[in-house]
C-alpha cells in the first residue's frame, strides 16, 4: 500500500535546523557539485571530498567545508556519495583508506545516490552493516541543470527508518523524494527509468530527423511535441541541445552504456524481454564506437542524420528548456513531495 505526504520547504528547513546532522559528501563531478551545493547553501554543515579537490573547491562559496581525505567524513552523521561506477564506489567505501576501513570510527548513514547494480549495492548495504552503518540507496532522476532548477526527483530505497531520518536533507536535494520499500528496490527504479531515458533520446532522434528531412525545421517539431500530450520535462530540456546541436555533456555515451548493460542484466536475470532497450543498446554503443563518447548523447541525433543521408545545422534564436521559470536558488522551492510504500514491490 502506498501512503503519500508531503512537506512544505520550510518544515524540511526547520527539521534541519532543529536536528543540526552533520553531512559529507563524496564526489563532486557534475551531479555531485550541484547536489551538494543545495545542501550547503540551505545551511547543512557539510564536509566535501573530491579526487580533484578543486573540482569541490567552490563550493566553499556556499558554507561547506573540503578535506582532504575521505577519512575526515567518518565521524559524519550522514555521508552521502554520488560517483560515476561501481568500482569508484567501491573504492572510496572500502579500498585503501576508504570511508569504512577504520574499525569502530564511520559514519551513521552512507547515503548512495549513483547508478549501480541492485547486486553491487547489497554488496556495500552489507558491508555498512557489519561496521553498524545504516545504508540507503537513493539515486536521482535529472541534470545538473535540473538540480539548480530545484526539480530533481529521488527515489530510495532501504530500512524506513533511515529513510524516515535523511529524507528531510533528501528533501533539500530535489523536489521529490520516492521510498520504494527495503532492499535495492531504488536500484531497479534507476535503472528501468534510464532504459526509458535511452529509448526516449533515440525516438527524439528520429523522429527529428524524419521531420527535418520532410521540410520541418526541428525546432518547429520539437515545438509542436513539447506543448502535446507527448510532452515532458525530459523533452523540454533537452530541446536546446537538439535545436542548437550543443553536445555540452550532461550526461555521455559511455554512462548510458553503462546503465544499458545493468538494464539488459536485469531483464535477463528475470526473465524479461526488453526488445526495445536491446536495439537502443546497439545504437548507443554505435555512438561511444564512432568517437563521440565524451559528447552528451544527445549526440545520437547526428548519428541519426548521418545514417540517414542529411545534413543537419544548429538552428539560431531562443529555446525554451521548460526550466527558466522555476527559482534556481539553492532551497528555493515552495515544496518537496515525498511517497512512501512499505513494500518493496510498490510502483515508483
Amino acid at each position: 500500500m502506498l501512503r503519500s505526504m508531503t512537506w512544505k520547504r520550510e518544515w524540511t528547513v526547520d527539521t534541519i535546523a532543529a536536528a543540526r546532522p552533520t553531512a559529507g559528501w563524496i564526489g563532486t563531478g557534475r551531479m555531485g557539485f550541484a547536489m551538494a551545493r543545495r545542501l550547503a547553501g540551505a545551511g547543512v554543515d557539510l564536509a566535501v571530498w573530491n579526487r580533484t579537490a578543486a573540482r569541490a573547491a567552490p563550493l566553499t562559496e556556499h558554507g561547506a567545508t573540503v578535506v582532504d581525505s575521505v577519512a575526515e567524513l567518518r565521524g559524519r552523521d550522514v555521508v552521502f556519495t554520488m560517483v560515476s561506477t561501481e568500482h569508484v564506489l567501491d573504492q572510496v567505501l572500502l579500498g585503501d583508506g576508504g570511508l569504512l576501513t577504520e574499525p569502530g570510527r564511520a559514519p551513521g548513514t552512507v547515503v548512495d545516490c549513483s547508478t549501480v547494480s541492485p547486486e553491487a549495492s547489497a554488496t556495500l548495504r552489507a558491508a555498512c552493516a557489519e561496521r553498524g552503518t545504516a545504508f540507503l540507496a537513493a539515486p536521482v532522476s535529472g541534470n545538473a541543470k535540473v538540480v539548480e532548477a530545484g526539480r530533481l526527483s529521488l527515489v530510495a530505497s532501504g530500512p524506513e527508518a533511515t529513510y524516515r531520518q535523511v529524507a528531510p536533507l533528501l528533501g533539500l536535494i530535489g523536489r521529490s523524494v520516492t521510498y520504494a520499500g527495503e532492499g535495492e528496490g531504488a536500484r531497479l527504479v534507476k535503472v528501468a527509468h534510464n532504459l526509458v531515458l535511452g529509448i526516449l533520446a533515440q525516438a527524439l532522434a528520429e523522429t527529428a530527423v524524419l521531420a527535418e528531412k520532410g521540410g520541418v525545421s526541428r525546432r518547429a517539431y520539437l515545438e509542436f511535441l513539447n506543448d502535446s500530450v507527448l510532452g515532458s520535462a525530459f523533452t523540454r530540456y533537452k530541446t536546446p541541445a537538439l535545436v542548437r546541436l550543443d553536445y555540452t555533456p550532461t550526461f555521455t555515451p559511455v554512462l548510458l552504456r553503462k546503465d544499458f548493460d545493468l538494464g539488459l542484466t536485469a531483464g535477463r536475470d528475470l526473465g524479461v524481454p526488453l526488445p526495445l532497450a536491446s536495439a537502443t543498446a546497439q545504437l548507443v554503443q554505435a555512438c561511444v564506437s564512432s568517437g563521440r563518447e565524451a559528447e552528451d548523447f544527445s549526440v545520437l541525433l547526428d548519428l541519426q542524420a548521418a545514417a540517414s543521408g542529411l545534413e543537419i545545422k544548429p538552428e539560431d534564436g531562443a529555446v525554451d528548456d521548460g526550466l527558466s521559470d522555476t527559482d534556481t536558488s539553492t532551497g528555493s522551492d515552495t515544496g518537496t513531495s515525498t511517497s512512501t510504500s512499505t513494500s518493496a514491490s510498490a510502483d515508483a
